[in-house]
């Protein structure tokens, strides 16, 4: 049997003898931390990885960092980009998705282009042109003397984030477009098509199965996501077919008065109005 292996300790003077287990692994940091930062852009959620060199003193333009040449940022792998939905970058639609990201330095110029090999590796050297989905031209300009390499998001609106890298005494901006008035625009027809979808299953329930307490579900679900002539007046069709003419009477007064401000050509004036007159009567008999 081995003799297990021990660590001498010095406490007040006395060495204490541990078992090798017990002893802590050393922990220094990174020549280059990892970083990650997040922005949601309008209805678009942008998150980037990437690593932070240092400057230490080292010439970084032209000499660490050659011109001409593809750079992953300071990494062995390149930063990844992440969008949520579709965005826009220069004149290219970029499908939601990840990316990796590169530069080609110059003195006058920098190159940006996103991959769609978004785990691409290798300092930069194994960019392949062929994979880009976007490529940019964009000029350098001097800022703030920073030690550490950061990406940050300068600013944003809805419909436009400007995405800034700086190490040493040189930044880049990198404009990205989300979209947001376009998504909105097509989220609202999918809205419109969702309530009138729940004011069809109420009125099947009304027609065809008779099941009110259902059919009523249904049209609180519609209205509950625009109220209109057409599912204010399927409600009170339903609650007519319950036997509750008094509430019926107020949502078809209701389904009235909507439809008679719209300029919809298939509102039903002559039935509603018939409709009331006859659930009055029927109010009046049950007092």
């Amino acid at each position: 049997m081995r003799p297990i292996q021990r660590t001498l300790l010095c406490v007040t003077g006395a060495l204490v003898a541990l078992p090798a287990t017990t002893r802590a692994e050393l922990e220094l940091p990174r020549e280059s931390p990892p970083a990650r930062i997040w922005q949601q852009v309008g209805l678009t959620d942008i998150a980037l990885e990437y690593v932070s060199p240092a400057v230490k003193g080292r010439k970084i333009w032209g000499a660490v960092v050659p011109y001409g040449q593809p750079w992953a940022f300071g990494g062995h792998q390149a930063p990844k980009l992440r969008f949520s939905r579709d965005v826009t970058i220069g004149d290219k639609v970029v499908p939601a998705g990840a990316y990796s990201l590169f530069a080609i330095p110059d003195k006058g110029e920098w190159t940006l282009a996103l991959e769609r090999n978004a785990d691409q590796a290798g300092a930069g050297r194994e960019h392949r042109p062929e994979l880009e989905a976007a490529r940019v031209r964009v000029r350098p300009t001097v800022g703030q003397s920073r030690e550490h390499l950061r990406f940050t998001f300068a600013s944003f609106t809805d419909d436009e984030a400007v995405l800034e890298f700086g190490w040493d005494k040189l930044q880049i901006a990198l404009p990205i477009g989300v979209n947001t008035s376009r998504q909105v625009a097509v989220d609202l027809v999918g809205l419109d098509s969702t309530w009138r979808s729940y004011a069809n299953a109420a009125r099947y329930m009304l027609e065809a199965k008779k099941d009110y307490v259902a059919g009523l579900f249904y049209v609180d679900q519609s209205l509950a996501l625009k109220q209109d002539w057409y599912n204010v007046w399927i409600k009170a069709l339903l609650l007519a077919g319950k036997g509750e003419y008094k509430a019926a009477a107020k949502e078809a007064q209701l389904a009235y008065d909507l439809g008679s401000k719209s300029s919809d050509a298939t509102f039903p004036e002559a039935e509603i109005k018939r409709t009331l007159a006859d659930w009055g009567q029927k109010n009046v008999a049950a007092r």
